[in-house]
């Protein structure tokens, strides 16, 4: 049975979370609150009741996204293929609690991971339409990219010092000639297509399984209007062999946009490594592999 983190991350409990529902939802006071066994960086997240979760972001940077899940997740939801967040109502700062917050529809499932996927090619593609379907959804008046999603569908080169810096302080331990390369190759891959929908982080921790399937994406708040690049990363986090080149069949994507997907893939993980080498191996390991992967698909596919 899976463990519940640690309650009070941030300032936020469910003591905090309890008086803020009986002070802005009264309708709801009567219904427990429940940290959720899995829960993310950016916000927490409490189960409220058996249908409902509240989310609090954690952070100033974070708040954004929650007036842009608020007004676009209502109208994105009808065009997809599969279930995302529906947004029941926005609480204001109140208890001592500084920001915005909501109240969402439960969706049913567990975080993705191998063992929970009855076959990972087939998953591969669900996860290709949705992403697909997403492209199509009217961009008209969307968010543009930009620190709201940060930096998420603009072009890499945002992130262009930090990964140099990173580069760097990795010299000879990785192969940082080839890194280079595929850091060059994706900032020369200028995007100029209309602006489309992205979700800015699609990793297994977003993805939902039900019965063996994708059954729901979750967390919007690096969403936006821009340069869908970002949402490929997958392609090296969690795909393999077959499942990989399904998707990659199945999103249909020009090579320019998988050297800007390999660039995106590069950055976080080297990020991620130079941070962990030396104090956690298996999520420095983890990050290895990433980085190996994107070498030799540029390799193989540039």
């Amino acid at each position: 049975m899976a463990s519940t983190p640690p309650d009070g991350r941030a300032g936020i409990d469910a003591a905090l979370v309890t008086r803020l529902i009986a002070g802005q939802f009264p309708q709801w006071a009567d219904l427990p609150v429940v940290p959720v066994e899995v829960d993310g960086w950016d916000n927490r997240t409490y189960r409220l009741g058996d249908d409902m979760s509240v989310r609090l972001p954690t952070a100033a940077g974070y708040v954004p996204a929650v007036d842009k899940e608020s007004a676009w997740l209502p109208r994105l939801a009808p065009a997809l293929p599969v279930a995302i967040p529906a947004v029941l109502g926005k609480g204001v700062p109140g208890e001592g609690y500084p920001f915005p917050w909501s109240v969402r529809g439960w969706l049913d499932g567990e975080t993705s991971a191998p063992e929970r996927i009855d076959d990972m090619t087939q998953f591969a593609v669900a996860l290709a339409d949705f992403l697909l379907a997403l492209q199509r959804c009217d961009a008209t008046g969307g968010p543009a990219a930009g620190q709201h999603s940060w930096y998420r569908g603009a072009p890499p080169a945002h992130y262009d010092e930090e990964t140099r810096r990173c580069l760097a302080a990795l010299e000879g331990r990785v192969d940082t000639e080839r890194a280079t390369e595929v850091w060059r190759a994706a900032l020369a891959a200028e995007w100029h297509g209309s602006p489309v929908w992205f979700h800015g982080d699609i990793a297994n921790g977003n993805l939902l399984v039900r019965d063996g399937k994708l059954a729901a994406v979750i967390d919007f708040g690096t969403s936006g209007v821009g340069d869908p690049a970002c949402d490929l990363v997958i392609a090296w986090t969690m795909f393999s062999g077959d499942s990989r080149e399904a998707f990659r069949r199945a999103v249909a994507q020009d090579e320019g946009m998988w050297a800007r997907a390999r660039g995106w893939a590069l950055w976080k993980s080297l990020l991620m490594l130079s941070e962990t080498i030396d104090s956690d191996p298996d999520l420095a390991a983890f990050h290895r592999r990433v980085i190996d992967q994107v070498l030799s698909d540029h390799d193989d596919f540039a």
